[in-house]
């Protein structure tokens, strides 16, 4: 029991404040990687607190770069927590803190797209997908340039059930710039409806947990930011392969603003085009003439579903790429107007 109440009670001495450490080891936001510091403590509190409760919670944390949300978390009662920092001059300030927090935190000099969090804490955290989410948390105030290809990796990761989620339903609290955050939260019908919002409502409850204006970053970027909280659903709403729904879904958004069968033509070769998608359209009981944005996560998985017979229908039919035959038939014309060339010379 004595453990039990040190564990919970932590709290992190007196540090030099984040402005402080920030001076000390002389660092500047990069641009490049879209950088912003939160030096307020107040609301990286609060970016924690809207995570759960973390009592004896294993953390991984991305992105902490000087350690804000690190000291927020680190005096959250956690059990441990895992940081993984790709640029390596925010180092030697994560040190300082894990020097202040001894046993608590794990510094890992890495790229997060890449790190394999699945081996690192302990397999007695794992729970079954059904069960209520494991006491495994992610945490991060992500670079704007990396967070769209992050949180779709993290989305592949949550249908396949590995990576983080080998855990379980693990949950996630991120940041995003206010627009990204928007469309990941955005209801069918509204402006915002993009293909974000279908790719994370099929697979996770989302939540926009409240906006960070820009002012309180360092450098003030030029946009307002979101929090948003992710727990994966115990069944998805479409159950296809993630790859057949991200394809399905990236047609559909192609032309946002035409009718929905403009778009889903492009799953289909120029010579069967029409036909198939009418196909498609009719069994999937889908109106051609509503927007992308119109489309609800229900309506994609008929669409989903009718597509996958397709393919299995015609085992080439997924493999098909409109790019690459707009690619073809540009090179086709290149080639023909040389030839009409040469003819004249």
């Amino acid at each position: 029991m004595a453990a039990s109440r040190t564990l919970t009670t932590f709290r992190l001495p007196p540090l030099p404040t984040i402005r402080e450490i920030i001076k000390l080891f002389r660092l500047q936001a990069v641009k490049q990687l879209s950088q912003n510091f939160l030096l307020d403590l107040r609301l990286t509190d609060k970016i924690v607190r809207k995570a759960g409760n973390l009592t004896n919670a294993y953390v991984y944390e991305v992105g902490p770069g000087p350690g804000g949300i690190t000291r927020s978390i680190l005096n959250a009662s956690i059990a441990e927590l895992l940081v993984v920092e790709k640029d390596s001059r925010f180092i030697p300030g994560l040190q300082m803190l894990s020097d202040a927090a001894p046993g608590k935190l794990r510094i890992v000099h890495g790229d997060v797209l890449t790190f394999k969090v699945e081996r690192a804490f302990p397999e007695s955290l794992k729970r079954q997908w059904e069960d209520d989410p494991p006491n495994v948390h992610i945490i991060g105030n992500l670079p704007f340039n990396v967070s769209t290809p992050l949180i779709i990796k993290w989305l592949e990761n949550v249908s396949q059930r590995d990576g983080p989620f080998a855990y379980g339903r693990t949950q996630m609290t991120l940041t995003f710039q206010q627009e990204v955050a928007e469309r990941l939260t955005a209801s069918t019908g509204s402006r915002q409806r993009s293909r974000l919002s279908v790719m994370a409502q099929y697979l996770c409850h989302v939540r926009h947990a409240f906006t960070i204006p820009g002012r309180a970053f360092v450098p003030k970027p030029e946009v307002d930011v979101g929090v948003v909280h992710f727990t994966p659903l115990v069944r998805p709403a479409i159950e296809q392969p993630f790859k057949l729904v991200e394809k399905v879904v990236q047609s559909a958004f192609h032309f946002r603003r035409k009718y929905c069968h403009r778009g889903l033509g492009m799953l289909f070769p120029e010579a069967q085009r029409l036909e198939s998608t009418g196909r498609l359209l009719q069994r999937a009981d889908v109106d051609p003439t509503l927007r992308p944005t119109q489309l609800s996560v229900s309506h994609f998985g008929s669409l989903c579903d009718v597509y996958r017979k397709m393919c299995d229908e015609d085992p080439h039919l997924f493999a098909y790429n409109f790019r690459e035959e707009c690619k073809k038939k540009k090179c086709q014309s290149q080639e023909q107007e040389d030839d009409r060339e040469s003819s004249r010379l």
